[in-house]
This record gives C-alpha cells, sequence and structure tokens, in this order.
C-alpha cells in the first residue's frame, strides 16, 4: 500500500491564491502541452481520494471527467454526490487509517491523494508515502497552504528533481520512517 502526492505549489508554498485561485499555475507557457509527468504518475495509482472542496473544484471545470481511475470523495458534509457524479466518484468518510483500509481491502494499493486539507489530514496521520512537489516561480503571499501543522517533525529523501519547461522544478521525495 503507498499513497501519492503530485501537486503543483508557488515558491512560498500554496496551492491556491488568497482567492482561491488556480490560475497563476498557467503563468508557465507550455507551447508544446508537455504533461509534467503526469501520464506516467497516474500510470502508476489504482485511485484518488480528493477532499469535498477539491471534488467540487474539478466539477467546476466543465468538459469530460477528467479521470479514468476510480476517485473517492473524502467528506463528513457530503451526504450525497451532486447529480450527473453519481457514477463518476464515490463518498467514504471515517478515521483515515479505516479509509485507507477499506480502499486496500477492495484493491486499491496505489492511492492518488488530493486536496490541500485532505493532504494535510493524511500527513497529520503518517499516511503519505510519496511527495511530487512542482515548485511554480511566484511568491502568492497567502492563500491555501500545502502543508499544516504537524504534531511530529516527517523526515523525507529526495529521490530526484528536474527543471520544467525551463521555470519550474519538480521534486520527489519519499517518507523515511
Amino acid at each position: 500500500m503507498a499513497n501519492f502526492v503530485y501537486i503543483a505549489t508557488s515558491l512560498d508554498g500554496f496551492i491556491a491564491d488568497k482567492d482561491d485561485g488556480l490560475g497563476w499555475l498557467e503563468m508557465v507557457p507550455n507551447p508544446n502541452n508537455e504533461d509534467m509527468g503526469w501520464a506516467d504518475f497516474m500510470g502508476g495509482i489504482d485511485a484518488l481520494v480528493m477532499g469535498r472542496r477539491t471534488f467540487e473544484t474539478v466539477c467546476g471545470f466543465g468538459g469530460p471527467w477528467p479521470y479514468d481511475k476510480p476517485v473517492f470523495v473524502l467528506s463528513a458534509s457530503l451526504k450525497a454526490l451532486p447529480e450527473g457524479y453519481e457514477d463518476k466518484a464515490e463518498l467514504v468518510s471515517g478515521p483515515l487509517p479505516a479509509v485507507v483500509a477499506d480502499l486496500e481491502k477492495r484493491g486499491f494499493r496505489h492511492l492518488y491523494i488530493d486536496g490541500g486539507k485532505t493532504i494535510q489530514s493524511f500527513l497529520r496521520e503518517d499516511l503519505i508515502d510519496e511527495l511530487i512537489i512542482t515548485r511554480l516561480p511566484i511568491l502568492l503571499g497567502g492563500g491555501a497552504s500545502l502543508f499544516g501543522d504537524l504534531a511530529k517533525p516527517l523526515s523525507w529523501s529526495l529521490v530526484g528533481s528536474q527543471s520544467l519547461l525551463g521555470e519550474m522544478v519538480q521534486s520527489h521525495y519519499r517518507r523515511t520512517r
């Protein structure tokens, strides 16, 4: 079982700006539509676990559903998925270790964890095994932070780092336990 994060941040560690905007993610020109390793990453994933707010953001993008893997929406407040999304995702709730154990029993062993609060919750429970973080060359000065408070430090080993499009740096870390 392994849980992965694949996310972009500003230099100052924010994943959304002060208005919850994501437009800054497109600040670096990508004329050849390079996928930054996304397809390879998704090829190793069995399912996604995302928070309610991230799910709602994805639903608001319009267009076709972007995932071809099972999506589990972690929410204590959402009681049903919005109309039209019932076949796209499944609601899950409860203590994170129990949610992860249940998904593993169902055959999902490589989970992509997405959404700021969800990632922070998984980190607090020490349930993230690998982080792939792409840093964009912008200081947002506030917004939604990728990382939150932890009860104790978590150590990581650098797997590798690379420059993308001559502007961004993508670093891959593995949890050291």
